[in-house]
């Protein structure tokens, strides 16, 4: 059986990352094109400093801020929990579930790679059933 890392759930994935600068209504609007749950925050070297997700949306909000003018630096979540890319899947779920958070960024040196939810685990769940398939055919 095929060793799984975090690296196969974000294969293919295009990281979608903001400046601090970017705006709540900006990041909120990205994230709705996109279909992603979360942005991850980077300096301008590339850097990750931070993630802004949907909760931190609901938090700020419920602060009474106005999105149009909260930047990214005063609603997001700073410093945020990481894994490397070659980590294994239940290494991020234990994280998850320890933290109370549904999404880890992957970072190499310092910058982001990926990210990974909770949703991103049944996608691997389907891989790893397939291997099995395909151990038990060549029976």
């Amino acid at each position: 059986m095929t060793r799984r890392t975090l690296a196969d759930a974000i294969a293919g994935q295009s990281t979608l990352t903001m400046p601090p600068s970017a705006t709540m209504r900006e990041a909120c609007a990205a994230m709705h094109a996109r279909r992603v749950g979360a942005v991850l925050v980077v300096d301008e070297d590339g850097r990750l400093i931070g993630i802004f997700t949907g909760r931190d949306a609901v938090g700020a909000l419920a602060r009474c801020v106005d999105p149009a003018t909260t930047t990214l630096a005063q609603a997001m979540t700073p410093n945020p929990a990481t894994l490397p890319p070659d980590a294994e899947p239940i290494e991020a779920l234990r994280l998850m579930r320890d933290g109370g958070f549904r999404h880890v960024p992957l970072v190499r040196e310092g910058r982001p790679v990926g990210v990974v939810s909770r949703y991103d685990f049944r996608a691997m769940e389907n891989l790893r059933i397939e291997d099995e398939i395909a151990l038990w055919e060549r029976i």
